[in-house]
C-alpha cells in the first residue's frame, strides 16, 4: 500500500520565494469526506488523478495516477466541486528534504502552507527559518476542505 507522511505548517514572508518559480497547480474534488478524498489535479501540463484514504497521525494510504491532461482539464469542469484550489507550488530544498511551499489563489488567497513528505512519523525535522506554526491534523488546512471552506470566509480565530 502507498502511504503518505505529510506534515504541514503555516508559513511566514516570502524568503522561500528566491528558491525559484513555483508551478500553477489547479485542483478539484470528486469526493471528499473523512474517509476518502478524490483529486484530480493539472500540475502545470501534467493531469492526475488521487485517491487518499483516511489519516492516522500524519500517515494516510495515498494511490496518484497520470491522466491525460485533457481528461483532468474536463473533470476540473464538468465533474469536480468548485471553487476549485488554484496555487503556485514552489519546491524548498532544506535538510536533505522538499519542503512545497503552496501560495493559494482565488477564494484562498492570502493562504500559504508549506508540506514536508517523510519515510518515517518520527523522523527529526529541521524547519526552515520561514516555518510557522505546525497545522498537521487541523481538517480546514486540508485542500479538500478549502473547497468548502475557503480561507477567505475563515474568522480571525481560526486563521
Amino acid at each position: 500500500m502507498a502511504v503518505e507522511r505529510e506534515r504541514k505548517f503555516l508559513v511566514l514572508g516570502t524568503s522561500w520565494k528566491e528558491a525559484g518559480r513555483g508551478v500553477l497547480y489547479r485542483q478539484g474534488y470528486l469526493r471528499r469526506d473523512a474517509a476518502c478524498a478524490v483529486r484530480v489535479r493539472l500540475a502545470g501540463e501534467r493531469g492526475f488523478l488521487t485517491i487518499k484514504g483516511q489519516a492516522e497521525g500524519i500517515a494516510r494510504p495515498e494511490y496518484e495516477y497520470a491522466i491525460p491532461p485533457q481528461d483532468a482539464l474536463a473533470l476540473l469542469r464538468e465533474m469536480a466541486d468548485k471553487p476549485l484550489i488554484e496555487k503556485y507550488r514552489y519546491p524548498v530544498f532544506h535538510g536533505g528534504l522538499v519542503w512545497e511551499v503552496d501560495e493559494f489563489l482565488g477564494e484562498n488567497l492570502g493562504l500559504v502552507l508549506a508540506e514536508v513528505e517523510l519515510e518515517r512519523e518520527d523522523q527529526p525535522l529541521s524547519k526552515p527559518a520561514w516555518i510557522s506554526r505546525e497545522v498537521t491534523g487541523l481538517a480546514r488546512y486540508y485542500n479538500s476542505s478549502l473547497v468548502g471552506y475557503p480561507f477567505s470566509r475563515w474568522k480571525p480565530e481560526e486563521k
